[in-house]
């Protein structure tokens, strides 16, 4: 051994790729399904009625066109499927501590309320305490709000880290974020951990209540800003939208007197709070992440990066030793550019009645993008490579050396460090650089890191999607119907506005990365034109059977086996699928449920901001409500109760799609079969309808019975009814 490097076995890779099970058994699924649907789609070409009938035939017929596209699009981004399986050991026995390389964690921050000092310096707890030599951590927290809140918290959190990091490693506690490890755990045994894990909680709580206290006043106290020279960056004409760069080192952890408790190292800490100034774009995350990327190459400038949410906690103490297995590999590691994790969260109740977590995309659609040599950055949970993060072209030789933060300093002081680094933050730097375009995270879509990491592929990096079988990071889900409906709002508009620009798959991956992984893309991309296809199967199949027009083959008939067949298929699979992975029955239900109600309203919005921006016409715009924070609040979402409780129009589409299949269902079991023949013609319409209206129940519960304050208020319901009504009373005439 050398060097602190064992080259006795350097010819075993650090990390294995393997192929999932049941591939023939889903390639048969997928050929029966081909058949099916293109035999669907000759019935309908074949069989278009007179005049009469004409329209609801070929909404039917765009619909089933559409969604058949898009299904296959969907299965070639599962033909593939690959999982990734790192091998820690080889790493420890190959590299000791002192040769593994530095790695810079990044956490953005952009608003004190929304995102409280107390949970954003839980994430930077466990993150400071991974299992690795935290003098070859650099923790920095970018706050876009320049709040001082937030900063004081952050003050908070390096003084605990002395305690705190101690007594994980000591314990091996997990998780290292305070707030959920104390709400888990609570020994009284009277053995030595009992008694430090009590001394460590009133530590907590009493740093807890100061960091809380702060903030419902709005503000420091004098005594408190007296005792950091850092408050003096806050004056009175400094704003949220007009302030200078702040830079600020808490903990330089390249100094051997910066320790804990115990005496041992501490990470470096940095709080950043880039300029901003009236009539500047920021270029909100992405600009934040931009000016991290730049301040850290000043200070510490490691080789490898990690980006999570302030709301995403790290939850595998090992996470960074998991990813370094990809980086750190000799064969493969070199052109690796980031190592994405899936995003779970902590808080999903049972049967997660948000649909909050979809596991067959965490752990087959995403696995299969990665069989095609792609991965989608999710802005959360990622390790990058600097150089391709920073713009870079991929070259055959990127190997990630040892470095050291000292490195970096090179024995310059903490003042030093913060004046040189707040150039790097300031509003006009990027002015005239290729930041932004073809350096760092591209600006210009609500979905940036998505985009980001498309540029990177394309520049010959190739990325890797990681399902560990212990989730590395967990953040927080929506906890309200409406706050659910607006992320994904957001999250339609950006993807499907990547595939109107230039960067779209076809277009600027073309010959830079496989067809399969340019399809993979718009598995996603394509989210916004789905809300189509479902308006029409919500209200032509509801229409129809009132009016007594048929839209589908009759039941006698071998063309109805064919649709038949697509529908119980499709069902079954996926609900194998989702069982297979874990799900409940009850917990699938609720994913067909999110999944129509999405369809029907964020994504629809999302296509419609779409069309807008291309007219220049002025988008919608959905304020973003606060998560749950009242008691009852939470009661109900713990029970797995969903929470309406708001005017949005998102909800008053929801309940009028149900209203409007609730009066189609009555009208054709009630009074269409007594005017219908003995043979049944109308059969599909009625089972759909039926589907439709199992969709809603919570729907009709929140309309009919609840009176909760989670319930629809007054006006939507009496709005969706009269509309639902009237759509009724033009069907029947």
């Amino acid at each position: 051994m050398a060097g602190g490097v064992n080259r006795g076995n350097t010819n075993l890779p650090l990390f294995e790729t393997k192929a999932a099970r049941g591939r023939p058994i889903h390639r048969l699924y997928c050929l029966t399904m081909v058949v099916a649907i293109l035999s669907m789609w000759a019935y309908r070409l074949t069989h278009i009625p007179a005049a009469a009938g004409r329209f609801p035939w070929l909404a039917m017929l765009f619909a089933e066109v559409v969604f058949g596209l898009y299904w296959f699009i969907s299965q070639v981004a599962r033909w593939h499927v690959v999982y990734r399986y790192p091998f820690k050991d080889r790493l420890s026995s190959r590299y000791k501590d002192e040769k593994l390389p530095a790695v810079d964690i990044f956490i953005c921050t952009a608003d004190p309320t929304m995102e409280p000092p107390s949970m954003v310096i839980g994430t930077v707890l466990s993150v400071m305490s991974f299992n690795y030599p935290p003098e070859k951590l650099s923790v920095y927290l970018s706050d876009d709000a320049g709040s001082e809140l937030t900063f004081y918290g952050l003050l908070e959190a390096s003084q605990f880290a002395k305690r705190w990091i101690p007594f994980c490693k000591k314990y091996h506690v997990e998780p290292r974020t305070p707030q959920r490890y104390f709400s888990d755990t609570i020994p009284f045994d009277g053995s030595e951990f009992s008694k430090q894990w009590s001394d460590m909680k009133v530590l907590y709580d009493d740093m807890k209540n100061r960091v809380d206290s702060a903030a419902a006043r709005g503000s420091v106290s004098k005594e408190v800003r007296d005792q950091h020279r850092g408050f003096s960056e806050w004056n009175s004409t400094a704003t949220r939208q007009d302030h200078q760069s702040i830079v600020q080192i808490l903990i330089g952890g390249w100094n051997p007197a910066a320790v804990d408790a115990e005496g041992n190292r501490l990470p470096t800490l940095v709080y950043l709070s880039r300029e901003k100034r009236p009539g500047k774009p920021h270029n909100f995350k992405a600009g934040a992440m931009n000016a991290l990327i730049r301040v850290s190459s000043e200070i510490s400038n490691a080789p490898v990066i990690l980006n999570v949410d302030c709301d995403m906690y790290a939850n595998d103490p090992d996470a960074v030793r998991d990813a370094l297995c990809f980086f750190l590999d000799e064969k493969q590691g070199q052109r690796i550019s980031y190592v994405q994790h899936p995003q779970y969260y902590y808080n999903v109740v049972k049967d997660d009645v948000y649909a909050n977590v979809n596991l067959a995309v965490n752990e087959i659609e995403l696995c299969g993008l990665d069989g095609f040599g792609s991965a989608l950055y999710i802005g959360t949970g990622c390790f990058h490579q600097r150089e391709s993060l920073s713009g870079k072209k991929y070259s055959g030789s990127h190997k990630i050396e040892c470095h050291n933060v000292e490195d970096t300093t090179k024995g310059r002081g903490v003042r030093e460090l913060e004046e040189a680094s707040k150039a790097l933050a300031a509003c006009g730097y990027e002015n005239g650089t290729l930041w932004g375009k073809e350096m760092g995270l591209v600006y210009g879509c609500p979905v940036e890191d998505i985009a980001t990491g498309l540029t990177i592929q394309c520049r010959g990096w190739r990325p890797v999607f990681y399902t560990p079988r212990k989730h590395a990071f967990l953040g927080i889900a929506p906890t309200s119907l409406d706050v659910c409906l607006v992320q994904y709002k957001r999250w339609s508009e950006g993807m499907f506005q990547i595939f109107l620009s230039k960067y779209c798959p076809f277009v600027y991956g073309r010959g830079k990365i496989s067809l399969g992984a340019q399809i993979g893309y718009c598995n996603y991309l394509l989210w916004p034109p789905l809300s189509l296809p479902t308006f029409c199967y919500a209200i032509v199949p509801a229409i129809s059977l009132i009016r007594g027009t048929p839209i589908f083959p009759e039941a006698s008939t071998s063309w109805f086996f064919v649709f038949a067949y697509v529908y119980i298929a499709k069902t079954g699979y996926t609900l194998a699928e989702d069982l297979l992975l874990g799900d409940t029955l009850r917990g699938w239900c609720n994913l067909q449920r999110m999944t129509f109600i999405r369809r029907s309203t964020a994504l629809f919005f999302g296509l419609l901001d779409n069309v807008k921006r291309h007219l220049g016409l002025k988008e919608t715009s959905f304020a973003l409500t606060s998560k749950v924070v009242d008691d009852e609040a939470r009661k109900r979402y713990e029970k797995g109760v969903m929470e309406f409780g708001s005017d949005s129009i998102m909800l008053l589409i929801i309940t009028t799609l149900a209203l409007l299949n609730l009066f189609g269902l009555g009208w054709g079991v009630f009074v269409r079969t007594a005017l219908m023949s003995s043979r049944p013609r109308l059969v599909s319409e009625v089972v759909i309808c039926a589907a439709m209206v199992a969709l809603n129940l919570p729907v009709y519960e929140a309309v009919f019975l609840r009176r909760d304050a989670g319930s629809l208020p007054p006006g939507v319901k009496f709005k969706a009814a009269v509309v639902a009504s009237i759509a009724c009373m033009i069907a029947a005439s």
